[in-house]
């Protein structure tokens, strides 16, 4: 536990047997319950996690879900999330696959909610000063464009870094959402933003360190960034400024 609330960490993972032995083995002790979802790896994602899941203190902690089907990162979280309500977890926290995201920043996104100060709390990779070192310069052009766009059509203008999914979500603002409903593929975490705002949930930004290592690669290409990702952020502006006219009218 941390400060008396029981935690579990979902980690999403596509193909990821490269890096998924290290993530799973690296989460904090004081974490409660690790949740790896396995999204139809074609690799041997699931068998590796179960590797770094014997290297834990507590390796009955982890569980590896696996998807027949590929449902996409936000699809993967989200099964996460049922997992982590079922388990009676009073924090979920998203940390990647891929070795993203340094579990040393993990105290950082739980303190804002253990103090009652926020409800879902982000990174922000563009807070931490190693961020023009470290990101790719097409990723800062790529990032600041889709963060700008986020600000406006989520409704949050003081939350930047839209992309980074290192997150951690209270379970009070977990139930008010319709997960059924949020946005499963590249475009997740815009369109949850949205969802939040609707909710009234409180958002924070803290610094997270960015990392891009030996297995990092992009998700993102020229075809996802002029398509999926507009209609995403299109949808979800339109569905908070309906639910947020109705709420008025009311």
């Amino acid at each position: 536990m941390f400060a008396a609330l029981r935690l579990a960490v979902v980690i999403p993972a596509f193909n990821e047997s490269r890096a998924i032995v290290d993530t799973v083995a690296t989460i904090p002790d004081f974490v409660d319950h690790v949740l790896v979802v396995d999204d139809a790896s074609a690799d041997d994602t699931s068998a590796q996690a179960h590797v770094g899941a014997a290297r834990l203190a507590r390796p009955a902690a982890c569980e590896v879900i696996r998807h027949l089907d590929n449902t996409g990162v936000g699809g993967a979280i989200t099964t996460g999330y049922r997992r982590a309500l079922a388990l009676g977890a009073d924090v979920a926290v998203v940390m990647a696959g891929d070795g993203q995201m340094d579990p040393g920043d993990l105290p950082a996104l739980l303190e804002p909610i253990a103090a009652g100060a926020a409800d879902y709390v982000k990174g922000n990779r563009f807070l931490h000063p190693e961020i023009w070192r470290a990101m790719p310069a097409t990723r800062i052009v790529g990032n600041v464009l889709l963060s700008a766009a986020t600000r406006v059509t989520s409704g949050y203008r003081h939350v930047f870094d839209s992309q980074c999914g290192y997150t951690a979500i209270s379970r009070a603002a977990l139930e008010q959402l319709a997960l059924d409903e949020v946005w499963a593929r590249y475009g997740y975490p815009n369109d949850l933003l949205s969802r939040l705002h609707v909710a009234n949930v409180r958002v924070l930004d803290v610094p997270v360190r960015p990392i891009y290592g030996e297995h990092w690669r992009s998700g993102i290409h020229l075809g996802t960034a002029l398509g999926p990702i507009p209609w995403v952020l299109l949808r979800s502006w339109g569905t908070r400024v309906a639910a947020e006219t109705r709420r008025r009218l009311a």
